[in-house]
């Protein structure tokens, strides 16, 4: 996949999730960036809590089907949660592959010195 088609792809992800958040009744939400990066960050855990109730990963239980389309919906919920903290954060697509770029090249470096 071209960088401009998953850029595209990335850009209609912001545009649907600003969209979005004008939708909402935000008068909870927190008034500072701070603030807000702190709840969405706790609704990230949250949702990957979630995610993981998906899985059988308690080993001390019966397991059971792994629901696919049930995982891939709390994935999407992270999604949701990761673009608005982007968001909040005034970080633009080109800035996320920007630094998804930098961090996947420290990570590789640390994979050759045996990390």
């Amino acid at each position: 996949m071209s960088q401009e088609v998953s850029g595209d792809r990335l850009d209609t992800i912001f545009q649907l999730q600003k969209g979005l958040s004008e939708m909402m009744k935000l008068d909870r939400y927190p008034k500072d960036a701070e603030g807000r990066v702190s709840a969405l960050s706790t609704a990230i855990m949250h949702e990957a809590v979630e995610l993981q109730r998906t899985t059988n990963w308690k080993w001390w239980k019966t397991p059971t089907k792994f629901n696919e389309d049930e995982a891939r919906e709390e994935l999407i919920d992270i999604w949701h949660f990761v673009v608005q903290a982007s968001l909040e954060l005034n970080l633009t697509p080109d800035d996320i592959v920007a630094e998804y770029k930098k961090k996947n090249e420290i990570n590789r470096e640390r994979q050759r010195n045996g990390y």
